[in-house]
């Protein structure tokens, strides 16, 4: 018998695998696709970050909303493909701490995204270490994503 509290956890693991292999259907037009190995391991990763970064999650977890939102960039193949994930995941974590959680989920994805495709052109690490920076400061500061930090009173 599984020891008091594990069947949850067992259960909400087979739920989000079945929910990457889902996101699958979506992203082979793409040409992207995850192996359950593949998926399982990128799932790992994710308890493992919530440790490091003192998070807890209920639910789905990010990793099908950063497969769908990042799987049409023209800087992921499937060569690059977890190992991107498994990036974008880590930096998606770190960055919702950064700013304090003043930010939806949706608004960091979409962020991510946008400095992904564009200023940084597909490098994680100036996405890691420029984009989202002043990002997670706008947050912390209660500042719009485009407003000016010092504004210029007329």
């Amino acid at each position: 018998m599984m020891e008091d509290g594990k069947w949850l956890e067992a259960a909400n693991d087979s739920r989000q695998l079945a929910n990457v292999r889902e996101a699958n259907g979506y992203t082979e037009k793409f040409g992207l696709t995850l192996t359950d190995v593949e998926a399982a391991l990128l799932l790992k990763e994710r308890k493992e970050v919530l440790k490091n970064q003192e998070r807890v999650e209920f639910g789905e977890g990010i990793l099908p909303k950063l497969i769908y939102a990042f799987c049409d960039s023209p800087y992921i193949y499937q060569d690059n493909y977890v190992e991107t994930l498994g990036r974008l995941q880590d930096i998606f974590y770190f960055y919702k701490n950064e700013s304090l959680d003043e930010i939806t989920d949706d608004e960091l994805i979409d962020f991510m995204k946008d400095q992904f495709d564009g200023p940084c052109q597909g490098s994680l690490d100036y996405l890691e270490d420029t984009g989202l920076e002043t990002f997670a400061r706008r947050a912390r500061f209660g500042l719009g994503l485009y407003e000016e930090e010092d504004e210029d009173e007329g």
